[in-house]
């Protein structure tokens, strides 16, 4: 083998000219994986075993489990657990998109009174903190309207005011404002600070940055503990019988099983219904990842002119088979192939 003679292989047989016919075809084998697939086995039976073994255990009682599932206690109880978790929510977030811009502000007043409504509320339990604002209406027996250190206007009683379902959503609500002001400033902080730059430099103003440059790039990630943040939510509307609140589900369900002397079907009367409604949950949060996520992981390559012939390896003595879709990258790419035998170049 010469030089002059780029196409003979070592044993002196020349590929055709396209590079392709002398190349022996490479078959995949698939490894085998027999521990995997063994315990995939032993899970199954598992599961199994856990299921035939429930439906006959007598304490579970599933005929009490159908009757009070669509009782209609049990389902008022679960729309007021809705409506505490959407409530807390919506406030939560309000609130904690506040804070998050109050934790940027260049102003270490701002930034410290941010800083220390964070410490406290993430530093104390969520079931104190109901407690505590169940027994608001001792600390403030009244709620005063008017100027200090003169005479109110308006006086109101504060169980007249404000009642225990209210409460209870202030409660959650501001607890939960606490760590949706850090997943909102993880998320703002992600957007690299040249794109506010170069929507300032474009002549935007701070709103309509944040509207159309900033959020959209930073939803991507908030969006995923936000959807977790609404789910834990939904679960810790069972601790504000701390307030007290006694008709949402899961007191609701225990009230009902204190009455039948039978708790096991009504606790899982309880957990059914809450996963019923975190599964829409999730499903509306895999949604909205999808949404805000356009674009970013599912970027295919340009498609451009198929490269197909043989490049030398460089210390060996036998050329290297180049088929399939290699697209050829750059300005001046055009409809004409490489020229195997040009050492790449345009022919």
């Amino acid at each position: 083998m010469t030089t002059s003679e780029p196409h003979r292989s070592a044993a002196g047989d020349s590929l055709p000219p396209n590079g392709v016919g002398g190349a022996s075809a490479l078959k995949a084998i698939r490894l085998k994986h027999p521990w995997r697939n063994t315990f995939a086995v032993v899970l199954v039976v598992i599961f199994a075993l856990f299921v035939i073994d429930a439906a006959q255990r007598p304490a579970y009682d599933w005929p009490s489990v159908g009757k009070y599932l669509f009782d209609s206690r049990v389902s008022a109880a679960a729309l007021v657990t809705l409506e505490l978790t959407v409530l807390a929510m919506f406030f939560a977030i309000i609130l904690g998109v506040s804070l998050a811009i109050m934790r940027l502000s260049p102003n270490p007043v701002v930034k410290g009174v941010a800083w220390f409504y964070l410490w406290i509320f993430r530093g104390t339990p969520v079931y104190v903190q109901l407690v505590f604002w169940g027994l608001i209406a001792i600390i403030y027996k009244t709620i005063d309207i008017g100027l200090p250190f003169s005479e109110p206007w308006v006086t109101f009683s504060t169980n007249d005011l404000i009642g225990a379902f209210w409460l209870a959503v202030i409660g959650l609500a501001l607890n939960e404002a606490a760590y949706m002001a850090e997943i909102v400033r993880a998320g703002l902080l992600s957007v690299d600070k040249g794109q506010e730059e170069a929507a300032t430099a474009l002549g935007m103003g701070w709103f309509q940055t944040m509207r159309r440059v900033i959020l959209p790039q930073a939803m991507r990630v908030i969006i995923p503990p936000t959807g977790n943040e609404v789910i834990s939510m939904l679960k810790t509307t069972s601790l504000v019988t701390a307030v007290p609140l006694s008709t949402e589900l899961y007191s609701r369900t225990r009230d009902i099983s204190a009455e039948t002397f039978n708790p096991i079907p009504l606790l899982i009367v309880a957990s059914i219904w809450y996963l019923a409604f975190t599964s829409v949950l999730m499903v509306g949060q895999y949604f909205l990842e999808r949404y805000f996520a356009r674009g970013v992981g599912d970027r295919r390559p340009d498609r451009g002119t198929t490269a197909t012939g043989t490049l030398p390896v460089i210390g060996g003595n036998q050329p290297t088979v180049i088929t399939g879709a290699a697209p050829v990258q750059g300005a001046d790419a055009g409809d004409q192939p490489i020229d195997p035998g040009h050492g790449g170049t345009r022919s």
